[in-house]
């Protein structure tokens, strides 16, 4: 026992100043899963951020780029204009005519026409319309078939010198919308009319610009409109009708600048909007670039990464709990059955089912501890065997003390001529020593242990006439089989060491109930009132194996309690509601059958029912 109780204080030690093996690996699970996490998180924030970075930068160039193409093809058209209105043949074209013939006049129109139509050709990619308006001649020119005749008022309502998207003149349905811009040189300010000047128009349709935004598109990822506040987008050809639509409705609410690059949801999605103005037509290039699905390779890493981390933290964690389950809560099944044994509890057994090395321990721990109580109830059970027979021996004994004062009493009455007082004792008497005399019985019906008492307090009444006593116990209870002499020690003592020790007490009731299947007995007295700590010592001893030093009577009687009703049943003491001392009897009764004597005390001798003597 000392070895065990060292070992297990060395192991409390061990398990108490530190972690169990189950807190530690989850801390080491733990501890290794956050910094690769936190380290990852990073690192991806990083890249997504640079990603991101680096395309807003990108998307920028290329949208400056293709917006610079824009001016670069407008700036041609402008420079053009500007050279072309020196040409000679122009300059003839709006000349006096007076000297010329049909012929040379014809001839001029052509080359002027050859000249414009060469131009356009050059860049074929951007088909460009020319006309030259003669003011002083009221004619025109045009490199393609132009319906229209000479109007002085277009002319005037157009010589705003700037590039403006449409002309001003109602179109069809089907007819296309272009761009246009009226170049004059004159002496007084420019895009003013003086009566003879020579008014260049250039113009190209949106379909120029539509074939740009569809190259741009072929070689990225994006969405690109031509954008102007009030008037129509020139959108791809394959844009998304409903998301140019959104980034329309978002572009009209905005204030936007030359550069401009924002990340807005549309469509339920990230986009990022950059738009870079043109120079010339004071529109806006807009690109929009689903970036959420862009970004979504370095998404889906991330997400991968944090799934496998999951699931490796969940093979971690499970791992610690199967470790847990098959080594940690054995060990502490094994340390929680050796602090039972250290206690003195060698009833415990482990339960497992576990098929590992711990089975083995775990059927040995149970062997020794099963080995170890059979010894101790064998010990035990020898003592309360010897304990009986020396109560059986005292039963056949006459206690000379308590013979000599009840003859006494009988003498001292029957001198006074007390008739009925001596029949009374001399019954009581005998009644009192043919019952404690019979020791062939192991069990007694506890209505012949109440008649036992009736004769005892009778015989004590008649010495002591301020003894008074009640009895109530239920009829169902009478009928219950105990150990012989079970409740009489217990009324004697309330007797000697409760009434007899006071001058002004004298009650003594024995009440009895039946409740949950427990029989319960109550012998109260209202003697000298004893503190709680003593009332404490006195139940703690009765749980305490014997001693040499302690009175074995009420430590007897408790034992064969046990014994004979099973481990609910017990004796205890507590103040008493008369105000002297209580004895609580509780038993486990029989269910179904008659009570029986336990084994242990019943040893080879039958059962004899009481109730046929």
């Amino acid at each position: 026992m000392m070895e065990i109780s060292n070992g297990l204080a060395f192991v409390k030690r061990k398990m108490g100043a530190r972690f169990s093996l189950f807190s530690k690996m989850n801390g080491l699970i733990l501890i290794l899963f956050i910094p690769i996490v936190i380290m990852y998180t990073y690192s991806n924030d990083v890249a997504f951020n640079v990603v991101s970075k680096e395309l807003k930068l990108s998307n920028t160039r290329q949208l400056s780029f293709l917006s610079s193409q824009i001016d670069s093809r407008i700036n041609q058209m402008v420079d053009f204009s500007n050279t072309f209105s020196k040409d000679p043949n122009v300059q003839r074209f709006n000349g006096l005519k007076i000297w010329e013939d049909r012929y040379d006049r014809m001839q001029t129109r052509f080359i002027v026409q050859e000249k414009m139509a060469l131009q356009s050709g050059v860049i074929n990619i951007w088909p460009v319309r020319y006309t030259v308006y003669s003011q002083q001649n009221k004619e025109l020119i045009s490199n393609y078939n132009n319906p229209a005749e000479y109007d002085e008022e277009f002319l005037k309502r157009n010589m705003s010198g700037k590039w403006t998207y449409g002309n001003g003149e109602a179109k069809a349905d089907n007819e296309p919308s272009y761009f246009h811009w009226f170049y004059t040189e004159s002496y007084g300010q420019q895009g003013k009319l003086n009566g003879s000047n020579l008014v260049i128009e250039a113009s190209f349709s949106y379909e120029n610009i539509q074939n740009m935004l569809d190259t741009y598109k072929s070689g990225g990822q994006g969405d690109p409109i031509f954008y102007h506040k009030g008037d129509a987008p020139i959108t791809n050809r394959s844009a998304d009708q409903q998301l140019s639509g959104e980034l329309v409705s978002y572009l009209d609410e905005q204030s936007l600048e030359d550069t401009t690059q924002q990340v807005v949801k549309l469509h339920g999605e990230n986009y990022l909007v950059s738009s870079v103005k043109s120079t010339y037509l004071g529109w806006h290039l807009v690109d929009v670039v689903p970036l959420d699905q862009i970004l979504k390779p370095i998404s889906i890493t991330r997400n991968l990464f944090y799934v496998s981390m999951i699931l490796l933290f969940v093979v971690g964690i499970s791992a610690s709990i199967l470790l847990y389950r098959n080594v940690q809560r054995p060990i502490r099944q094994l340390i929680k059955g050796l602090q039972s044994v250290q206690r003195g509890d060698f009833s415990f057994r482990i339960s497992s089912s576990v098929n590992n090395e711990f089975s083995f321990l775990f059927y040995r721990f149970n062997d020794m501890s099963r080995q170890i109580q059979d010894l101790i109830e064998n010990v035990l059970n020898e003592k309360i065997r010897s304990r009986e027979a020396t109560l059986k021996q005292l039963q056949a004994q006459i206690n000379p003390h308590f013979l000599y004062n009840c003859l006494g009493y009988i003498i001292n009455m029957a001198q006074m001529k007390e008739q009925e007082a001596v029949v009374s004792m001399a019954y009581n008497l005998s009644a009192y020593y043919r019952y404690t005399t019979r020791t062939e019985r192991q069990t007694a019906a506890l209505d012949e242990e109440i008649k036992l008492l009736i004769n005892y307090l009778d015989i004590q009444k008649l010495r002591n006439g301020r003894i008074d006593y009640t009895i109530d116990i239920p009829a169902e209870m009478m009928k219950q089989r105990i150990p012989p002499l079970m409740l009489q020690p217990i009324v004697e003592n309330a007797v000697i060491h409760g009434i007899g020790k006071s001058y002004t007490s004298g009650e003594i009731r024995i009440t009895g109930e039946m409740s949950d299947g427990l029989c319960k007995i109550y012998i109260d007295d209202d003697g000298p009132e004893l503190e709680s700590s003593v009332l404490e010592a006195l139940n703690a001893k009765m749980s305490e194996p014997l001693k040499e030093e302690m009175g074995c009577g009420l430590w007897n009687t408790n034992q064969r309690i046990i014994h004979q009703f099973g481990d609910k049943s017990y004796l205890c003491f507590k103040k008493s509601p008369l105000g002297g001392f209580r004895t609580e009897i509780v038993w486990e009764t029989a269910s179904g059958e008659e009570q029986r004597p336990h084994p242990t005390l019943q040893g080879d001798t039958q059962h004899a029912d009481d109730n046929r003597r």
